[in-house]
């Protein structure tokens, strides 16, 4: 079996996302999600211009040859467009071999380690009212876990508060230029202590409850808001600090006993090494389609794990069906589990990438179908095309420029 042509595929079904598609002389298909959030051309070009004139003529099945010849033979190595490139060659070729086999990815890695996978859902509110009903709404869903995020009195847009369509799934602002967020630390760290009281109050001390604080906080700040949230005991604490300075998870780490959850803006196994060897770290959150593809991110788990650090794969709405489909294969392969997240995609992006995955009772399943287990309409991605569009920015009260 040879590879005969790699085409890439920009679709805007309410927000863009870009797909790899590899055919084989065989008439197999294989799909790869390399959608980066605000920077989709960037990657498009990458895939069109040099990678998909080395696919002709390869060998789909030797997977981990293809990935180091990406990898190590651009010479430049890493970085967040690279590396989303090289996931979507990656998964389209698992996608291939797969359906080759007959069988759905998750039995090429190893069969399931269990029978569904747990997920959380995202609440929030501009206030902490808005926040209970939105809670209420996520548990309706079925969702076993939530992610609590809420305004802060004072600030006019804060991460994680935004608007959604009537099913629940965020609503992506296509815009020219980011849309100017601002932030008060101090004003944050007084306030969310009083927002997991609230909604403990409301829904007892079982549910849990998981936060982002989205890189915004200094090492000390973040010690300091882990110690403060451990009588709410929450599942996590995302993206405390910025976690490039590895060092810094060491003065959280030493603090506080809230679980930390990082990795989402990670692309590489060098991005985790000391947080993982060290323990400073309960959750890896890196995605499939950030990190390289299914290869990479198998053995970033498989190393994790034998320092009790488990996999949570980053699931937002940026991430394709195609993405999402290839990490429940590696959530339900995978021993480490946490938990995945799972904010959805519109009905339109579904009809876009129909897929066998299913979502019931708070729990997705990737299904049995041969590959990953998703189609491409074409017809239709080609009716929506690319749009601009970035991700936020955020300044301080003074202007300064700030994370996020």
């Amino acid at each position: 079996m040879r590879i005969t042509d790699a085409q890439v595929v920009v679709t805007s079904p309410g927000r863009n996302f870009v797909t790899l598609k590899v055919t084989t002389d065989e008439g197999l298909t294989g799909l790869g999600d390399a959608t980066l959030n605000g920077r989709e051309l960037a990657v498009a070009s990458y895939l069109s211009d040099h990678v998909a004139p080395l696919l002709a003529g390869l060998d789909p099945h030797r997977i981990e040859d293809t990935w180091q010849y990406l990898y190590r033979g651009a010479y430049w190595r890493r970085g967040p467009v690279t590396m989303a490139a090289v996931a979507a060659v990656d998964v389209a070729l698992w996608d291939i071999k797969a359906q080759a086999a007959g069988l759905p990815l998750y039995q090429l890695l190893g069969g399931a380690c269990r029978d569904r996978i747990a997920t959380y859902g995202h609440a929030n509110g501009r206030d902490i009212p808005e926040l209970l009903d939105s809670v209420r709404a996520r548990l309706a869903e079925g969702y076993p876990a939530v992610r609590v995020q809420t305004g802060v009195p004072g600030l006019r847009a804060v991460y994680g508060v935004h608007t959604t369509d009537g099913e629940g799934v965020a609503v992506a602002h296509q815009r020219a230029r980011p849309l100017v967020e601002d932030w008060d630390t101090e004003a944050y760290l007084r306030h969310l202590p009083a927002v997991f009281e609230a909604v403990r109050a409301e829904f007892g001390p079982g549910l849990p409850l998981l936060h982002d604080a989205h890189h915004r906080l200094t090492p000390v700040q973040a010690a300091r808001l882990g110690k403060d949230l451990e009588p709410y005991r929450p599942f996590w604490l995302e993206d405390c600090t910025p976690a490039e300075n590895q060092e810094a998870l060491r003065l959280v780490r030493r603090h506080t006993t809230t679980p930390l959850a990082v990795g989402e803006v990670f692309n590489t196994v060098h991005d985790y090494r000391g947080l993982v060897t060290e323990q400073l770290i309960d959750y890896a959150r890196s995605a499939v389609t950030h990190f390289g593809g299914v290869t990479p991110l198998r053995k970033l788990f498989d190393f994790a794990a034998q320092y009790q650090v488990k996999a949570a794969i980053h699931g937002p709405e940026d991430i394709s069906p195609v993405g999402m489909a290839a990490a429940l294969h590696l959530d339900l392969a995978v021993h480490n589990f946490g938990i995945q997240e799972y904010s959805g995609h519109t009905p339109l992006t579904h009809e876009v990438f129909p897929h066998a995955y299913t979502f019931s009772d708070g729990h997705l399943h990737p299904g049995e179908t041969p590959g990953l287990g998703v189609r491409l309409d074409e017809e239709l991605a080609a009716a929506h095309p690319y749009e601009p569009a970035y991700l936020p920015v955020n300044r301080l009260q003074d202007g300064t420029l700030h994370d996020w």
